[in-house]
């Protein structure tokens, strides 16, 4: 969404302000999640030792940081401010970029040294969680974005997405290491390294509005 239709001057609008405070709200209690997530992903992923797992519980550090970054576009002065949106979109970019480098390197180390993952139930339950809470958020924070025309908001809205993908890809990586196909669980992480880079793309030139 370009710039200039960030703000279509809606700061006497009462709806506008209130889906600040909605967008606000849900960064908080995303980001409460989003610290047990973490910390049990990671876990669970450095137990089971799933690159793929641990990558998860990383992202979900991301993800916090896009959270930290839509609290700060919409507190105070900035609330009303196109720069401060503009700031906020590229910060959220930068959010998606951060976690590509160490999956595709833990991925070639995990290989080098032939580490495969093992099961997890503590990893089945927090993504099986994550798949089905991390959408209804995303769904949520894409309406106040639209509502809101905050590229920021979708970012964050982005990142609960592939939050869920990710899960999803973590779960058949698990599964599939039962059967022995022990190369599904790199293959994912590689999968989502790809897909992070695409949307933090995506997200610097202002396309996250339409995602």
């Amino acid at each position: 969404m370009p710039d200039q239709l960030v703000h279509a001057h809606p700061a006497a609008s009462v709806d506008w302000l209130r889906d600040a405070r909605r967008a606000r709200l849900l960064s908080l209690v995303t980001l409460a999640w989003l610290a047990a997530e973490s910390s049990l992903g990671l876990a669970a992923g450095f137990s089971a030792h799933s690159v793929a797992l641990i990558g998860w519980g990383l992202s979900a550090l991301a993800e916090a940081g896009a959270s930290l970054i839509v609290l700060w576009r919409f507190t105070g002065s900035r609330t009303l401010s196109p720069s401060a949106e503009h700031t906020a979109r590229r910060a959220i970019a930068v959010s998606f970029w951060v976690l590509a480098p160490y999956l595709v390197v833990h991925v070639a180390h995990d290989l080098d040294v032939g580490h495969r993952a093992a099961p997890s139930v503590l990893g089945i339950a927090v993504t099986a969680v994550s798949l089905v809470t991390m959408p209804a958020l995303a769904a949520l924070k894409r309406r106040l974005a639209r509502r809101l025309g905050s590229g920021a908001t979708a970012g964050e809205a982005a990142q609960n997405l592939i939050c869920a993908v990710m899960a999803a890809g973590v779960l058949l990586g698990l599964w599939a290491n039962t059967l022995g196909w022990w190369w599904v669980d790199p293959a994912v992480a590689l999968v989502l390294a790809a897909l992070a880079v695409r949307e933090g793309v995506r997200a610097w030139r202002g396309h996250a509005c339409c995602h």
